[in-house]
């Protein structure tokens, strides 16, 4: 066996497979494995993210382990690169097994994190959201097409309403989108592209306490998707929406210091999301109810990402190796195998 050898996949391989299965039924595909995931929550170790913070972004490590395999997820936020005409947040990920420490995978995942973090919002709302055909989504950057893309993949949305601050953004978004099985409004105003929607998303960028959404916009009955609002000091929500909704969350004692909760008291009652999948507790319960989904992004989904794409290159070979790790034949002579290497 080559233990040194590390399959890895890199961003030109991540395109590959994810054009060769269908962007639409990979984020199926990763929608329903973190839900598998979610209905084991138990087994899982679980840490909120070790973050370190910057006045320009944010630097995050995010493990877990079920006890057979440990992933961890590296990936950063700074929202000021956008103008340095680079990417907010990238990242890469890495399997292990937990009997021999050695590592399965390591792969990027700044693609797949944008899959896997609509994945799991389409999944959520397919949970908690109303019967309804619209989605409102302010924030038109780098998440916005795979948000669509899931939504209407997962929960059978036809119509997407966007606006952007910045209207090149709400245009790159529309463009992306055209031919591909929605309905697209571009909208000049967040209160225009909220009109009809039965969902609304938000996905903005800034970190600061922002309020994208006010508390007249909202109405009885919608669901609320707030993905922006991912770390300390960085809301979209004002927050009486949240005093009037049921608010549902990922790991608390994460989302509690980086999601939308963070303005409410430390006791406000929240429902873990994965106990509503268990059928631990009720979702939505009528049709007057504002459900928030209060969206951080968890270690739990990022394992269950890397595990879909590692048991994708048995059959796709997407993937290089990497000489990683060092694998002398005999385990004491690490010294000897550099030697030998003269």
């Amino acid at each position: 066996m080559s233990l040194n050898l590390v399959p890895f996949v890199s961003v030109h391989n991540m395109m590959k497979l994810v054009l060769h299965l269908g962007i639409e039924r990979v984020m199926v595909d990763l929608a329903a494995e973190i839900e598998a995931d979610f209905l084991r929550w138990p087994q899982f170790d679980k840490t909120p993210r070790v973050a370190s913070h910057s006045d320009v972004g944010v630097i995050e490590l995010m493990p877990t382990s079920d006890g057979e395999t440990y992933g961890f997820k590296y990936v950063n936020g700074h929202p000021g690169n956008m103008k340095k005409g680079l990417q907010t947040v990238t990242a890469f990920g890495l399997l292990a097994d937990v009997e021999t420490g050695y590592p399965l995978l390591l792969s990027e995942m700044t693609i797949l994190t944008a899959l896997r973090t609509a994945a799991t919002s389409a999944m959520a709302a397919k949970w908690l959201a109303p019967n309804t055909t619209t989605m409102a989504l302010i924030g038109n950057g780098a998440q916005a097409e795979f948000q669509a893309l899931a939504f209407k993949a997962i929960c059978g949305i036809s119509e997407v309403r966007l606006y952007d601050l910045d209207p090149t953004a709400t245009a790159k978004c529309a463009a992306n989108l055209k031919g591909r099985g929605l309905t697209v409004t571009t909208c000049t105003t967040a209160e225009e592209a909220i009109l009809g929607a039965g969902i609304i998303t938000t996905v903005t960028a800034d970190k600061a306490n922002a309020t994208i959404l006010t508390d007249n916009m909202v109405g009885a009955g919608v669901h609320i998707n707030g993905v922006g609002g991912d770390c300390p000091g960085k809301t979209e929500l004002a927050g009486d929406i949240l005093l009037r909704s049921s608010i549902f969350v990922e790991y608390p004692p994460q989302t509690r210091i980086e999601g939308e909760i963070q303005q409410l008291a430390p006791d406000h009652p929240v429902t873990e999301l994965w106990q509503v999948i268990a059928g631990q507790t009720p979702g939505r319960t009528d049709a007057a109810q504002i459900t928030l989904f209060d969206s951080v992004g968890f270690a739990i989904e990022d394992f269950s990402a890397l595990r879909y794409i590692r048991a994708q290159l048995a059959q796709t070979g997407l993937c290089d190796h990497l000489d990683m790790i060092a694998d002398p034949d005999d385990p004491r002579d690490l010294f000897g195998m550099i030697l030998r290497a003269a």
